[in-house]
């Protein structure tokens, strides 16, 4: 493994602090261990598998001669792309040699189709090469991005430029191509968002300025109609181009480009400073999180455009909730947090991970959620693949690359967002390494025990989650004489000795969450959480009720409990419910008078209610599953 593997990631200048990298962590077998571990040894292997099957490798070969149709739509050379960076986080956990083979043959390929001038589009090659940059929505910039963030991991972990001189070239391109008209370069705004961020990325990993002014002429260039062309069906809206990224007051369109577009905001603000695009990417989430986000973290309300909705227009059978667009969300947090050192950002990135992007991916490791609904008959079940497969290896690369959003260094020392159960050798800012030790088993339990390995004088930071009312800190046998405010950072500031101890405890109280008034569908209906977790109940567990109907009374307690008999052991909540008998006035309707429906009392049966995370729902037999459930018993 490189030296930058082990060293920080990036040092922005406006950033509160900087990631501790993927390299320095080693998990220990409790939540995500397991989770990181199959993605190394199972769900990457099967992904290459279809990425073969699929024709995306047939594709390189076309492209630098091989006598082989194109398969796929236009951008599946993202795919690919996307595939490489999860291998290259995964490879930052540990040697691989399968793994490392597989990524020196994806490059190899990748550098035999490169062109002369550095342009890398194996859908644009051949017989369609007079057609390059003629309609960028059809992603080649898109593909320009997974390829440099692909080749900045590589280069990260591997301390090889191989991928990463591949992809300079290109980069290089593509400032030669897109630019002022006065510089006769073309004035166009890229058709799906993430080249942005990318641009950033490589100019921080190879010091070169004209990949931040690339990405910033990228940006400002949005909302003046300068996509180039024509937008079918679709109203400059969907691309995000209908209004400047600082004139914006409410996210609209394609929720998935929206997300990686605030993404890429952050990031220039994080090298700028630049305060009016601060003000406006607050803005615009305040907004989103007030008015469009699912209580699962999810967005995008609507199937057609896979876009935002108006405001609280958030049904549940057809959420869209597209994973890319959880993926895109963590991205943004995890920027919004290093920008402003916000804690309530790192609350909204961990619940993201748990709650919209982990029920992407099966328990198996091996099938996939593009959607993702809060309420369903038993019709959606995650597929092996998708013609469309943009989420597999965007899941894939998250996961792998998740343990880089769990701790910070800062001026005010260690910074800790996410509790994983592992060690952790963290790189101070005056060349000391800092060796930290926790086991938890956390998100089940809310009891976390950190030892500090390495004596020396620092700040240990602590993130307080926003539900975690009541939560108790002790440094040693001693209750911490801190501030302990849920939202923000517990900061125990001392020397330390080698063998030191702190204990946090979170009370993991089951909460009952109701929607805005404006939420109509989810009226006196309540979702259940705990901790971090969303919860939802499946057909599975109720086989003699359908479970949209299933009442819970405000009254009933709420029971915890840990079940291994319940796919591969968590936590699931227990309670007393109750179901309606259908009232047999209805056989022969479908609307009645009200005096009429009234008449007849409904009679309710004893249920006992089982909850299980949302993010493991789907993994059983085929059924019916709830996030919102009723609160109480109305007539008719």
């Amino acid at each position: 493994m490189s030296e930058s593997a082990i060293t920080a990631l990036h040092s922005s200048p406006n950033a509160q602090f900087r990631p501790v990298p993927i390299g320095a962590w080693r998990l220990d077998d409790a939540f995500w261990a397991p989770r990181i571990a199959q993605m190394r040894e199972v769900t990457l292997p099967d992904q290459w598998q279809r990425l073969v099957e699929f024709g995306h490798l047939d594709n390189f070969r076309r492209a630098a001669g091989a006598d082989l149709p194109f398969r796929g739509v236009f951008f599946n050379d993202s795919d690919l792309y996307k595939w490489l960076e999860a291998a290259n986080w995964a490879l930052a956990h540990g040697a691989e040699p399968w793994l490392e083979a597989r990524i020196d043959e994806a490059i190899a390929l990748i550098a035999a189709a490169q062109r002369k001038d550095g342009y890398i589009n194996t859908y644009f090659s051949r017989e369609r090469e007079k057609e390059r940059w003629t309609n960028l929505d059809l992603h080649e910039l898109y593909c320009a991005g997974h390829l440099i963030q692909a080749a900045v991991a590589h280069h990260r972990v591997t301390g090889s430029r191989t991928l990463l001189d591949i992809a300079t070239k290109f980069a290089n391109h593509l400032c030669d191509r897109f630019g002022p008209n006065q510089q006769r370069k073309q004035v166009w705004a890229d058709g799906h968002q993430e080249i942005e961020l990318a641009l950033v990325e490589l100019y921080r990993e190879t010091g070169e300025a004209r990949f931040l002014d690339q990405a910033q002429l990228f940006v400002d260039v949005r909302g003046r109609g300068a996509l180039g062309r024509p937008y079918d069906r679709w109203e400059s809206t969907y691309h995000q181009d209908h209004l400047p990224l600082k004139e914006m007051t409410t996210l609209e369109g394609h929720a998935v480009r929206a997300m990686y577009y605030l993404a890429g905001g952050a990031d220039l603000a994080l090298e700028t400073g630049d305060p009016d695009l601060i003000t406006a990417l607050e803005r615009l989430w305040e907004d989103t999180r007030l008015r469009k986000l699912y209580v699962s973290g999810g967005l995008g309300a609507r199937h057609e455009g896979e876009a935002f909705g108006d405001a609280y227009e958030l049904p549940n059978a057809t959420a869209y909730a597209e994973s890319c667009a959880a993926i895109g969300s963590v991205m943004f947090h995890h920027r919004m947090l290093h920008l402003t050192g916000d804690g309530r950002y790192a609350d909204f990135l961990e619940y993201t991970l748990y709650n919209a992007v982990l029920p992407g991916i099966g328990l198996d490791g091996t099938t996939y959620f593009y959607e993702n609904p809060l309420s369903d008959r038993g019709g959606h079940r995650r597929q092996p693949w998708y013609r469309v497969a943009c989420c597999p290896p965007n899941i894939a690369r998250t996961i792998a690359a998740m343990p880089g959003y769990a701790a910070s260094v800062g001026e005010g020392g260690i910074f800790l967002h996410l509790y994983l159960n592992g060690t952790v050798e963290v790189p101070l800012d005056n060349g000391r390494t800092v060796t930290l030790r926790i086991a938890t088993r956390y998100p089940w339990d809310g009891g976390i025990d950190i030892s500090v390995d390495s004596p020396g004088t620092f700040a240990l930071n602590l993130r307080i989650p926003t539900w975690a009312f009541g939560a108790r800190l002790e440094v040693g046998d001693f209750a911490a004489d801190v501030p302990i405010e849920p939202g923000g950072y517990a900061t125990v500031r001392r020397q330390w000795r080698a063998g030191d101890t702190v204990h946090l405890d979170f009370p993991m109280v089951v909460r009952r969450i109701v929607s805005h008034p404006a939420v109509v569908e989810n009226a006196n209906r309540v979702a259940l959480r705990r901790g971090p977790l969303l919860y939802a109940i499946e057909g599975t567990d109720h086989p003699d009720t359908e479970v949209r109907d299933l009442i819970l009374p405000d009254e009933s307690e709420i029971a915890p409990s840990w079940r291994m008999d319940v796919l591969g052991g968590m936590t699931v909540l227990t309670a007393d419910a109750m179901s309606p008998t259908p009232d047999p006035g209805w056989d022969r309707w479908l609307y009645r008078t009200l005096p009429d429906a009234q008449a007849r009392k409904v009679v309710l049966k004893h249920r006992i209610l089982t909850a299980i995370p949302y993010f493991a729902w789907a993994n059983r037999a085929p059924g019916a599953m709830q996030v919102w459930l009723r609160r109480a018993s109305h007539d008719g």
